[in-house]
C-alpha cells in the first residue's frame, strides 16, 4: 500500500535548521518509487497469493534493517514499549494484505484515491483513543473527506466494487499505525520503531510462505519482483530521510502526488484510465487532507507559543 506509508513516523527536529527545499525533492522521489511499487504490487497479485506479495515487498526494508543493525548495534531493538511495537508491525502486515487484495479488482488510481481517507481516520482515532482535541473545523474537514470518498467509490450507482472495502480497511490499519506511532514518540527512536515495524512484518509473513508459496517460473516475474523489493525499500529510505531534514507539515502534502503517478502507470500498465468522477472526488479528499494539515500545522505553533510563554513567565 503506496499512500499509507505517506508519514509512518512523526519525527523531533533536530538540533540543525530544516531544509524543507530538500525534503520535497526526497518526498516526492519517495512516493514516485511508492507508486511504481504499487503499480508491481498489483500486476504481480494476478500470479501470487497476497501474503507473498506483501512479503516481497517487506523484505527490501527488512534486509536494510538487517544491515542497519550490523553497523550500529543490535541496541536499535531495545524498545521501552515493544508491545506498541510489536502491535504496529501487525497493523502494517494487515494494511499491506488489505491494498494488495483491493488492486487485484480496483484500479490502481481509485485504490489510491481512497487511501487519502487515512489521515481523517487518524483524527478520528486520535479523538477517541489518545484523546487529543478536535475543533469542529477538523470535523467539518473529516466528514468532506469522507464525502469525498463517496464520490469516488459512489455506492447504489452501477461502478461499485465490494473490493474497495479492503483498501478502507487498508486505510483503517494504517491509521491505527499512525496512531501508535504517535503513543512511541519520544519512547523510541525512528530507527528502532522502522525495524520493529519490518521484523515483525517480515516474520509473519514468512510464517504464512509454506503454504501459500508460488515459485516465479519467468524471468519477467523475478524482475518484476526485484523491482517491488528494490522500489519500496527506496521509497522508505527516501520517506524516513525527507522527514528527518524537513518539517513533517511542509513536506506531507506531496503524497497527494500519488493520484498523478497512479494514474500515469495504472494507464500504462494496465489500459485503466479514472473517469471524472474519481478525480472530482480525489480533489474534494486532497483538499479535505491539505485543510486538515493546515490545522495541525496552526495548532502546532500556537502549541509552542504557549510553551515558550509559560516557561519566560516561569520563575527563576
Amino acid at each position: 500500500m503506496t499512500t499509507l506509508h505517506a508519514t509512518p513516523i512523526h519525527t523531533a527536529p533536530g538540533s540543525s535548521a530544516p531544509d524543507n527545499l530538500r525534503g520535497l525533492v526526497l518526498m516526492a522521489l519517495g512516493f514516485f518509487a511508492f507508486a511504481a511499487c504499487d503499480v508491481q504490487a498489483k500486476y504481480l497479485a494476478d500470479s501470487f497469493h497476497p501474503a507473498q506479495v506483501v512479503w516481497f515487498r517487506q523484505i527490501g526494508l527488512f534486509l536494510g534493517v538487517v544491515v542497519l543493525i550490523a553497523i550500529k548495534g543490535t541496541h536499535l531493538l531495545r524498545s521501552r514499549l515493544p508491545g506498541i511495537q510489536i502491535t504496529r508491525g501487525v497493523t502494517a502486515v494487515i494494511s499491506g494484505l488489505c491494498f494488495v487484495l483491493a488492486v487485484r479488482s480496483v484500479p490502481l488510481a481509485d485504490a489510491v484515491a481512497v487511501t487519502f481517507i487515512a489521515p481523517f481516520i487518524v483524527t478520528l482515532l486520535s479523538a477517541l483513543f489518545l484523546r487529543e482535541p478536535v475543533g469542529p473545523r477538523r470535523w467539518a474537514a473529516v466528514a468532506v473527506g469522507f464525502a469525498g470518498m463517496l464520490v469516488v467509490i459512489r455506492p447504489g450507482f452501477g461502478v461499485f466494487d465490494p473490493a474497495i472495502f479492503f483498501v478502507v480497511g487498508a486505510a483503517c490499519f494504517f491509521s491505527m499505525r499512525q496512531v501508535l506511532s504517535r503513543s512511541l514518540a519520544g519512547a523510541d527512536s525512528v530507527s528502532t520503531t522502522v525495524a520493529y515495524t519490518s521484523i515483525t512484518a517480515t516474520l509473519l509473513l514468512s510464517l504464512s510462505l509454506p503454504f501459500v508459496w508460488t515459485t516465479p517460473q519467468t524471468l519477467q516475474l523475478w524482475a518484476v519482483i526485484v523491482g517491488l523489493t528494490a522500489t519500496a525499500g527506496l521509497g522508505e529510505i527516501l520517506v524516513i530521510r525527507a522527514l528527518d531534514i524537513a518539517q513533517a507539515s511542509v513536506v506531507a502534502p506531496m503524497q497527494y502526488s500519488l493520484i498523478i503517478w497512479s494514474t500515469f502507470y495504472g494507464f500504462v500498465v494496465f489500459g485503466d484510465l479514472p473517469d471524472h468522477w474519481t478525480f472530482v472526488g480525489c480533489a474534494i479528499i486532497v483538499a479535505s487532507g491539505l485543510y486538515t494539515l493546515h490545522r495541525e500545522r496552526l495548532n502546532a505553533r500556537a502549541a509552542k507559543q504557549q510553551a515558550q510563554a509559560d516557561t519566560a513567565k516561569a520563575p527563576a
